[in-house]
């Protein structure tokens, strides 16, 4: 059970933004053995969902995670990334979780609009099954096979 919350990126703690910048250091960095620049300023338009485990022994920890970013800046239409979980509580769902969440969220916050992403071609499956296409040949980016995808019309 996570306790999901919703931030702007001026709404969040330093304490909040460092948890979501090691989260994806240690996810797409350091795991995937993938060297890039993560911090690469679609943040700062972005609403970025946070799934926290309040039962954490030491402390609430960040154990999934994802950003939504707004239309006319990766791509015209708005955009679903980075979307993780952190690698103990992998297979367990949160990640369907969390992207049901940001597909919800895209629907409130830009009514009808599609949702493009940029998806590791191994989780295009996954992707599908949540409406979206693949909108592209396969590509690289940073070492990693990747497609488009598209959700036409994220209406709630």
């Amino acid at each position: 059970m996570l306790d999901w919350q919703w931030k702007h990126f001026d709404e969040l703690t330093t304490n909040e933004l460092y948890a979501i910048l090691k989260a994806r250091q240690e996810v797409f960095v350091v795991e995937q053995d993938c060297a890039y620049l993560d911090i690469d300023a679609f943040d700062q338009d972005a609403w970025h969902l946070m799934g926290w485990d309040i039962a954490a022994p030491d402390a609430r920890a960040l154990r999934a995670y994802l950003r939504l970013v707004g239309p006319d800046n990766r791509y015209a239409e708005p955009s679903i990334g980075r979307v993780l979980t952190s690698a103990g509580v992998r297979h367990a769902g949160l990640g369907r979780e969390a992207l049901s969440l940001g597909i919800e969220q895209a629907g409130r916050i830009y009514p009808e609009q599609s949702i493009r992403i940029s998806a590791q071609l191994h989780l295009a499956p996954l992707y599908s099954e949540f409406g979206f296409t693949t909108v592209s040949e396969p590509y690289d980016e940073d070492g990693i096979p990747h497609v488009e995808m598209l959700k036409n019309r994220c209406a709630v």
